[in-house]
């Protein structure tokens, strides 16, 4: 498990999970659905699950050029 193949496999992996919650993330902030303003909360909900994915993509990337991804 500690080969650079299988550590490729892992991040794209991790790339397409970050590609489909993203994509689920801007459905639901752009829904036609939506009756006026977002609240407060949904407007800090949304922040934290986009500062997640950011954070997700450094850490997969800098464990990438580092060698390995565990």
């Amino acid at each position: 498990m500690q080969s650079q193949q299988f550590s490729e496999g892992v991040f794209a992996f991790l790339l397409l999970g970050i590609v489909v919650f993203s994509g689920i993330l801007i459905a639901l902030i752009f829904s036609k659905n939506r009756t006026g303003k977002m609240r407060h909360g949904e407007v800090l909900m949304f922040s934290a699950v986009t500062l997640g994915i950011v954070v997700a993509i450094i850490f997969g990337a800098m464990q990438m050029l580092g060698g390995y991804l565990f």
